[in-house]
């Protein structure tokens, strides 16, 4: 406070010399200080202006001693604002009432006769508490309407297939949970989404949601980033600095890409797991947390568990529940929908007017292998509707290349779908000798797919 005036303040005392010598002292120090004698006026101020501070009186001439009159005050100003920062002013003999008046609301006390450097010192402190306060207040207004538009039922996470219908309901059972999810794969297939999905129908939907992709995170920046750092702590650290999992407290963090963690790594990250508290880097206080952990990977993390590249305790720490995404090549039918959806978001976008997709686009869509997944068909079609010339979109306005090579056709003795199938995994798997996972790359699937198409061949 001392070079530049901040702060409004608020000082209502019965005693006239008091308020005096309140208001020639802090006018050199704060924006406004505006100083009152009747209590009963408390309400009508705070209608017409905002105060970061409320300095207030404990007796008033009403009743001289108990300090039922300041807890009544108290009361009232919380109600009329609960982020309202109240200091009580008192004698230096009612100490234990203090205490309790800041049991009762109050965030501290200012003791008469008081030290003027202490006094400018403590509503210095309150002020930036007030305006912390309302920082914190209005990020969480953003976080709600940032749901409140996103909060449609899964929003561009669509889809009418068995395998969404079954990672849809997979949701439904758990976001209300404080379960630990493990989302599982390919890039594009929409992990976050899916974590977005969970935090948004959960009791922590008006929290934080924090993102980390740990893929981006140096090795070195690993403790600082996700547990903080203190001041001094290495050469950069210039103030202190809470990390991912102290952001997120309250809320739900969202940890991508979790196969990517070298061992060292997953140690430090399952130790905060178990003990439920941070170290921040430079610092031996301990910081408790309390989230909603939601991890995803396109890496085999089971197989690599099994190959102890990955510990077996993180992912049992991190796996209470799996949901496993399809590929967009495992869920060919719901291709129309998205394609016809996202068609509809650009349209809007970028102000054009587009008839509904043709079944000749429909089709080459269809037969494209789609290796980028959601991701990539929604890419595609903002390319197409910035492209196109007219209304209707065409199969040239999609640059995708339908690669066949007739040299690698099989023959086969029934031309039965489930014949051809059952047949083309038998080969592949005889080819790979029995290795699950690079027959499932070869194959295009996903692991649990393949487990589930050998369970229907009874291979």
């Amino acid at each position: 406070m001392a070079d530049q005036k901040t702060g409004r303040i608020l000082a209502i005392d019965d005693n006239e010399d008091i308020l005096f010598s309140l208001k020639l002292l802090l006018k050199q120090h704060v924006e406004l200080i505006h100083t009152e004698s009747n209590p009963e006026l408390i309400p009508k101020l705070m209608k017409q202006d905002q105060y970061d501070v409320i300095l207030l009186d404990m007796n008033f001439t009403k009743d001289a001693i108990s300090g039922q009159e300041g807890y009544h005050w108290l009361n009232k100003i919380l109600e009329i604002d609960p982020q309202a920062i109240v200091l009580f002013i008192t004698a230096y003999g009612d100490i234990e009432k203090s205490v309790k008046s800041i049991k009762a609301g109050a965030t501290d006390f200012i003791l008469k006769p008081w030290q003027n450097e202490k006094l400018v010192a403590t509503i210095s402190s309150a002020v930036k508490l007030r305006r912390s306060k309302d920082e914190v207040r209005e990020l969480k207004t953003k976080q709600k309407e940032l749901n409140a538009v996103l909060d449609q039922p899964f929003n561009d996470f669509i889809g009418n297939s068995p395998e969404m219908q079954e990672v849809f309901s997979t949701i439904s059972k758990v976001a209300s949970t404080d379960a630990n999810v493990l989302i599982l794969g390919e890039n594009g297939t929409g992990k976050e989404l899916v974590a977005r999905a969970l935090h948004r129908n959960s009791y922590r939907k008006d929290e934080v949601f924090v993102s980390v992709d740990l893929a981006s995170i140096n090795e070195n920046l690993f403790e600082s980033e996700l547990f903080g750092h203190v001041k001094g702590a290495f050469t950069d650290a210039r103030t202190d600095r809470p990390g991912r999992f102290e952001i997120a407290s309250g809320g739900t963090l969202f940890l991508d890409e979790i196969g990517n963690l070298s061992l060292p790594m997953q140690a430090k990250l399952l130790t905060v797991l178990e003990r439920r508290e941070v170290i921040r880097v430079g610092s031996n206080k301990a910081i408790p947390i309390d989230i909603r952990l939601i991890c995803a990977t396109n890496m085999p993390i089971k197989q690599m568990a099994a190959e102890d590249s990955y510990r077996q305790d993180l992912l049992y720490r991190i796996n209470t529940v799996e949901i496993n995404l399809p590929a967009l090549r495992e869920r060919y039918e719901d291709i129309p929908l998205l394609a016809n959806h996202f068609l509809e978001i650009y349209s809007k976008k970028y102000k054009k007017n587009f008839n509904p997709l043709s079944k000749i686009c429909l089709n080459k869509l269809h037969d494209y292998s789609w290796p980028g997944n959601v991701r990539e068909l929604q890419h595609l079609m903002e390319r197409a509707i910035i492209m196109a010339d007219d209304r209707n979109l065409n199969p040239s306005d999609f640059q995708v290349s339908i690669q066949r090579n007739d040299q690698n056709e099989v023959e086969f003795d029934s031309y039965n779908l489930e014949e051809v199938e059952k047949n083309i995994i038998q080969k592949v798997l005889k080819t790979n000798r029995g290795n699950i996972s690079k027959a499932a790359g070869e194959l295009g699937l996903t692991r649990t797919s393949l487990y589930r198409r050998l369970e229907k061949y009874g291979l």
